[in-house]
């Protein structure tokens, strides 16, 4: 008896709510495939010096906060809407030794607003990070916002922004209103970005709150995590980095929960899955994940430990991992008081010249405009 067929729209739904979960087979690393480095016996030394490049860390223009406020958004995520401002920004790198950022506006975006509302909101703030960028030009770097969901606008936004203001890429948010990047209908966009080799910063959303159990937890702590690996996952079996492969995508907060599941992603086309998968749609296997899982960049926002860093050097090369601050959100746990390293635990899975190169090498030589300003 044929099997009925499964469409993309219950297919993209199933996965989202966790079908691609099956058990897990064990199976030795592929041919290109990196394996994880054994953490060293003991803590070694970082480098001095003002060197690393943050490839994760926001800001909060006056009139992006204000807008926030004013429309309720007083937490991010579940943790309160920091303020944020040049100086301090410049304060809290210099006591880390940061030598340059790359600011991106966090959750939720512009998307919160609508319309015009929307896309003045984002070009005020890239104009604003363009400015900053001039007048601190070996310091800041940015990803600009789009005023997303609205397709035509944020590519006008993107062309602007990357051709007009030279900033240094985009960010998207995991998801726009439940639709994970990966859909269809975000096709013109990456179009557009690929065309520009475009370095992508993917950010999670925050879950609406019918969609999501109702823990006493804020969405920071795990949640973001989950929704990061969403996105990842819809990108990758919907053929959406197959399709662009220029385009460079940077998972935040060390890929989520990616690592950990990539064996157990890969075998859903070996599944029943795999039997009814839309003809229209590639049809992945082990070897395709893993691959696919290795072409994305993982940042160490909030991530800079050897659980972490251990599952993602288990599915990736080290020059794919990046460095994250997560400032000012992470303000909390990075008081500018003790210690001038501000992820230390980077030290028990890398040594000095390891941590060169994520934390400096890695980030300049996938943002050649910085690279060039800070070199001067």
């Amino acid at each position: 008896m044929t099997e009925p067929s499964l469409s993309r729209r219950r297919l993209l739904g199933s996965a989202a709510a966790g079908t691609l979960g099956v058990a897990a087979l064990s199976a030795a690393p592929g041919p290109g495939t990196a394996r994880a480095e054994a953490a060293p016996a003991r803590r070694q030394p970082a480098p001095s010096g003002t060197y690393r490049i943050d490839l994760h860390a926001h800001f909060l223009p006056p009139d992006y906060r204000a807008a926030l406020l004013e429309h309720g958004h007083f937490t991010i995520g579940g943790y309160p809407t920091p303020t944020w401002s040049p100086e301090d920004a410049l304060a809290f790198m210099d006591y880390y030794g940061i030598q340059a950022q790359a600011l991106s506006v966090s959750d939720p975006g512009v998307s919160f607003l609508h319309g015009r509302e929307a896309n003045d909101l984002a070009r005020y703030c890239n104009d604003y990070a363009a400015q900053l960028i001039k007048t601190h030009h070996t310091r800041f770097g940015a990803f600009a916002v789009l005023p997303m969901p609205d397709i035509a606008a944020s590519i006008e936004e993107a062309i602007y922004a990357l051709d007009t203001l030279r900033l240094d890429g985009v960010v998207l948010l995991s998801a726009y209103d439940g639709v994970y990047l990966g859909d269809p209908r975000f096709e013109p966009l990456m179009i557009a970005l690929n065309q520009r080799r475009a370095f992508v910063f993917v950010h999670p959303a925050a879950i609406p709150a019918d969609a999501k159990p109702e823990l006493p937890l804020p969405d920071f702590m795990e949640e973001f995590t989950f929704d990061t690996t969403r996105a990842a996952t819809m990108m990758m079996v919907t053929g959406m980095t197959q399709r662009y492969p220029d385009i460079r995508f940077q998972l935040s907060h060390a890929g989520g929960a990616l690592p950990f599941l990539s064996h157990r992603i890969g075998v859903a086309s070996q599944t029943v899955l795999g039997d009814l998968w839309p003809q229209d749609l590639p049809k992945p296997s082990v070897l395709d994940i893993r691959n696919l899982i290795s072409r994305f960049y993982y940042d160490t926002a909030l991530s800079g430990f050897p659980a972490a860093m251990t599952s993602v050097l288990a599915v990736t090369s080290r020059d794919h991992i990046v460095f994250g601050s997560d400032w000012p959100f992470s303000a909390a746990l990075l008081p500018q008081t003790g210690d001038h390293d501000p992820a230390p635990g980077l030290s028990d899975i890398f040594d000095a010249a390891q941590r060169m190169e994520v934390e400096h090498h890695n980030p300049l030589r996938q943002l050649p405009r910085l690279a060039e300003a800070v070199s001067t």
